[in-house]
């Protein structure tokens, strides 16, 4: 099999950007607790989440942040990044049915290790839910 990859490490450049959207509504919410095991009732019982501060079910923070892996896989740097590390600062919550808008900005480039590090930030509207700092491990040209 012959994967076109995104971007080589050459490639790259401080700056670069790419985002990703998408709706966690409530059949998403359903399948991220069933695939993860997660079934925390503020995620699936309304009446559970009406007791909460939240006053309704919120989505799984890390089915947010997951927007994030997305991007690096298959857009920047994309096919055949290797994730190296992730902070994540969960800033708001996402409630179901909320459009969530992922964008990674590329910060640094280190050819010699072949090494690319993105600020990661996740939007509901203008309202911030999720920041943090991605690393990855980017193909280099030599590798053909």
């Amino acid at each position: 099999m012959n994967h076109k990859v995104g971007f080589y490490i050459e490639d790259l450049e401080v700056g670069m950007t790419a985002s990703f959207e998408k709706v966690l509504g409530d059949a998403e919410v359903r399948q991220f607790a069933e695939l993860t095991g997660d079934n925390n009732p503020i995620h699936l019982d309304e009446d559970f989440a009406k007791e909460t501060m939240f006053k309704q079910r919120i989505a799984h923070g890390m089915l947010t942040a997951s927007l994030i892996s997305t991007i690096l896989g298959t857009k920047l740097p994309g096919t055949g990044v290797i994730y190296m590390s992730q902070n994540i600062r969960f800033r708001a919550p996402v409630f179901i049915g909320d459009k969530v808008v992922a964008t990674v900005t590329v910060t640094e480039v280190n050819e010699k290790r072949r090494t690319a590090t993105l600020s990661c930030e996740c939007h509901v509207g203008d309202k911030l839910v999720l920041d943090g700092e991605a690393k990855g491990m980017v193909p280099s040209k030599a590798q053909g």
